[in-house]
């Protein structure tokens, strides 16, 4: 769903099912929920999957665009994604010694006949997604809270 100035609105729901969560988009409707050892029902993937399917989705699109555009014999393109908290390398003088910054880590996957230039130039316009660079980027995230009857 979409305003007048282009904003996407997704709504989120509570369910009464503890954690889960359903998302709604338009006409598409999604479900998460945390696993079972976190409280969860495990009834869907939970937000940080939905952070690495964004990514993985957004780049898998961008590079098969590329890609056909440049007529190259890509025959399957896939990526494989992992999210970790990991110590900070460059935190020595941090204020919080348990400080850690989050990683993700991403393999393009890709088969056909290419050669090397044409798989390097994939993996270059990989990090060019909008999700990638939304990631990388400067972001502020304005946040409010609306109180309302029963």
């Amino acid at each position: 769903m979409t305003d007048n100035n282009d904003k996407k609105i997704i709504h989120i729901h509570h369910s009464k099912e503890n954690y889960k969560t359903v998302m709604t988009a338009g006409k598409h409707e999604l479900i998460a929920d945390e696993p079972e050892k976190l409280g969860g029902k495990d009834l869907g993937p939970d937000p940080y999957d939905y952070l690495l399917m964004s990514l993985g989705s957004c780049t898998v699109i961008t590079t098969k665009m590329y890609a056909d555009r440049k007529k190259w014999p890509v025959e399957d393109l896939f990526v494989e994604l992992r999210h970790f908290k990991d110590h900070a390398k460059d935190c020595e003088d941090c204020d919080d010694p348990k400080a850690r910054i989050d990683k993700i880590e991403m393999e393009l996957i890709v088969k056909g006949d290419l050669t090397d230039e044409q798989v390097e130039k994939l993996l270059e316009i990989s990090k060019k997604c909008p999700v990638h660079r939304t990631l990388h980027g400067d972001m502020e995230i304005e946040s409010s809270i609306e109180k309302r009857g029963h």
